[in-house]
């Protein structure tokens, strides 16, 4: 039995709502039903979800994750990720002959559909993201006009387009309505005719999961988000903490952890990215506890019971039974 490092007990606060979302849950079992009903290897184009704990599983049942379609065998069995993909990737896949499985999360389709109808409404489409961000691409792709691309107050101040032009914006899913509240009201304030969507359209996962990390930022003095380097609703829950004066770090793996990081610590909290499974948390608590004596507590927060439909072509009941022969990956807490 491994001894205990001498040092104070260390009480753990688990945040909760944390781990995987319903987009990410619908994503990962649609590439687990594709695997039952093709056979391997299936195609994924972009890991279907930003971790890499959850693709290796995947990889390992025969999943084969791509970025360029020409890495696909012609007629192929091709998911699309959660976060989407542009109308040009749509348009390759079906000159390939390829069985597409959509895999893209409802909330970031629709999305898609509002940038569409803004735009074929005459409006100026504003698109509230990250440049680069998987997401943020296929939004791009998917809204066939002009879009600008702002992050901050500066670059909307920065835009080019008229007082009275007439203005629509849409948000990556993976920022809050407070992460977007400032860019929103600057938009507004310099354009008056701007529309966007209702507050309910905004990803309730990214908002649930910032505000349990607020909730315990208060009551512990080190924080240790559970979630891949690229992902970014992991990295902004860490930018969280840190506002909320709390010391905070990421933790891909329980591997990463830093014993030095405890240093004088006895209240340390945990939560996880949308992306992240409730394994390595498990895991993550398992090695503090290896180092330390630890008391576990569960921060109650917003219970979440959205679930979303799976895609059609895999939505078959006749799937469960085959489903519960097959090994799955851990699925969120909270």
């Amino acid at each position: 039995m491994q001894s205990i490092p001498p040092g104070p007990p260390l009480r753990v606060v688990l945040g909760s709502p944390r781990g995987f979302c319903a987009g990410v849950e619908r994503a990962i079992e649609t590439v687990e039903r594709a695997l039952i009903m093709h056979g391997a290897p299936v195609y994924v184009r972009h890991e279907i979800v930003h971790n890499a704990r959850v693709c290796a599983e995947l990889r390992e049942k025969g999943a084969i994750f791509v970025e360029d379609l020409a890495d696909v065998p012609p007629r192929s069995v091709l998911i699309y990720s959660a976060h989407g993909v542009p109308i040009s990737v749509e348009t390759a896949a079906d000159a390939a002959g390829h069985r597409v499985i959509d895999a893209t999360c409802p909330l970031v389709a629709k999305v898609h559909k509002n940038g569409r109808r803004y735009a074929a409404e005459g409006r100026q489409v504003i698109l509230i993201g990250h440049r680069g961000h998987v997401e943020v691409e296929g939004t791009l792709g998917q809204v066939e006009a002009e879009v600008a691309t702002v992050a901050s107050v500066a670059e909307v101040e920065a835009l080019p387009f008229p007082c009275d032009a007439r203005i629509a914006y849409i948000t990556q899913t993976t920022l809050s309505v407070s992460d977007t509240r400032a860019v929103i009201e600057a938009i507004a304030a310099r354009w008056p005719d701007t529309v966007g969507p209702e507050t309910r359209d905004i990803c309730y996962a990214t908002q649930n999961r910032q505000e349990a990390v607020r909730a315990i930022a208060a009551d512990v003095e080190l924080i240790l988000i559970v979630g891949a380097r690229n992902s970014s609703n992991s990295n902004r829950l860490v930018e969280i903490a840190a506002a909320a004066g709390c010391a905070a770090h990421l933790v891909p793996e329980p591997g990463d952890l830093d014993p030095a990081w405890l240093e004088g610590v006895t209240r340390l909290g945990i939560s996880a990215g949308a992306s992240a499974p409730e394994s390595l948390v498990r895991e993550t608590v398992a090695r503090l506890a290896a180092w330390r004596e630890i008391t576990v507590e569960t921060r109650e927060g917003v219970r979440e019971d959205i679930a979303f439909r799976l895609p059609r072509t895999v939505d078959d009941a006749a799937m469960d039974t085959h489903l519960c022969n097959a090994p799955p990956i851990s699925r969120a807490a909270g």
